[in-house]
């Protein structure tokens, strides 16, 4: 990047720009036929919202590993041996 100092300095711009690429098919944003605005959940997220709305969440144990990760004593060495061999058997 190269910085000339204010002498370089351009005059207002339009808001659209002098380049628009919009080919034959696209309409502009609130034209008739626009599909509208769409919103994707993934199968983990919906799990999620329906232990949160069906009580499914343990906060009594949420609330000790939270206590647990701030102390710094949640991950142990058996539990490290433990996920790694989880992991080498997923991969396998």
């Amino acid at each position: 990047m190269q910085i000339h100092g204010t002498n370089h300095i351009h005059g207002p711009q339009g808001i659209s720009g002098p380049y628009t690429s919009r080919s034959n098919n696209q309409r502009p944003v609130g034209t008739a036929g626009s599909t509208g605005d769409q919103l994707d959940i993934s199968p983990a997220a919906q799990e999620a919202a329906q232990a949160v709305e069906s009580g499914e969440i343990r906060l009594e144990l949420v609330n000790r590993v939270r206590n647990e990760i701030a102390a710094g004593t949640y991950e142990t060495s058996d539990k490290l041996d433990s996920a790694l061999e989880q992991l080498l058997d997923d991969i396998a």
